[in-house]
C-alpha cells in the first residue's frame, strides 16, 4: 500500500482558538515591581505575559521584558506606562489574571493568580 490509497496518512489538526478581549488586575505592588524591572526602557521595552504547555497542570506561567514586537497578534495592556502585552492565542488562559508581587526571603517574586483554572499546581508555576 502507498500513500495514495490513505493508509498510514493522516492531516495535521487546526483547533480553533478563541480570542477574547483580556482583562487583567495588577496589583500595586506589581506596578512599582514592573516600573522598577523596566530601567527605564518601557518607551522601548515591554512585558509578555504567555502561557506555555508543560508543568504538572497542563500550562506554566511565562513572564518577560523584551523588546516591543510591535506585533498585532497581541492584546496591549497598559498599566501605568507600562505595557502588558498577551498573544491572542493565550488570550482565553489568561484573561481575568491577578498579577501580585511579594517581595519575600523564600518564593519572592511576581505571582500571577488566575480564578479561571481549574487546577493549580502547589507550587503556583503552573496550572490548568
Amino acid at each position: 500500500m502507498g500513500l495514495l490509497d490513505g493508509a498510514g496518512f493522516s492531516l495535521p489538526v487546526f483547533n480553533e482558538i478563541e480570542i477574547i478581549d483580556v482583562k487583567i488586575n495588577v496589583t500595586d505592588s506589581a506596578r512599582n515591581a514592573m516600573k522598577l524591572s523596566m530601567n527605564n526602557d518601557d518607551d522601548t521595552h515591554v512585558l509578555i505575559i504567555s502561557a506555555e504547555s508543560g508543568g504538572c497542570s497542563g500550562y506554566l506561567y511565562d513572564m518577560k521584558i523584551t523588546e516591543d514586537p510591535k506585533d498585532d497578534t497581541f492584546q496591549r495592556i497598559d498599566v501605568d506606562g507600562v505595557s502588558i502585552l498577551i498573544h491572542n492565542k493565550d488570550s482565553a488562559l489568561l484573561n481575568g489574571i491577578e498579577l501580585d508581587y511579594k517581595d519575600t526571603l523564600m518564593g519572592g517574586g511576581f505571582q500571577i493568580k488566575n480564578p479561571s483554572a481549574d487546577r493549580e499546581c502547589g507550587c503556583g508555576q503552573s496550572f490548568g
